[in-house]
């Protein structure tokens, strides 16, 4: 897990690691993890409350500010960048996490993209 308080930089490294860190079996669970924890923490819900992955962000009470501070804290988190297009164009988190995948960290999933 990720501190909560302490060097920004090193919080972020540490999440890119920790994927890095996870067998390839595992990493798409931390990723989406990772991801979830960012849509959650910005819609202010608790661990137990479902958060569906194929409901548009913006059904789900997103605006498109808040949808682009939570892509750049996980480009901050990832170390890479996310495409806004993609982001908006396919506004759901299973779309942004095959994204995630398949795109910007295809050399962490290797084997696992399709």
């Amino acid at each position: 897990m990720i501190a909560e308080h302490g060097n920004e930089m090193t919080q972020n490294m540490l999440a890119i690691e920790r994927l890095q860190e996870l067998p390839l079996s595992e990493r798409r669970d931390g990723l989406e993890e990772l991801v979830v924890t960012e849509f959650k923490t910005t819609l202010m819900m608790t661990d137990d409350e479902d958060l569906p992955f194929d409901m548009s962000y913006f059904e789900l009470g997103f605006t498109s500010l808040r949808i682009t501070e939570i892509k750049e804290r996980l480009e901050t988190q990832l170390g890479r960048r996310i495409s806004t297009n993609v982001l908006f164009n396919s506004p759901t988190m299973e779309r942004l996490i095959s994204y995630l995948v398949d795109e910007v960290l295809a050399d962490l999933f290797g084997s696992l993209t399709t």
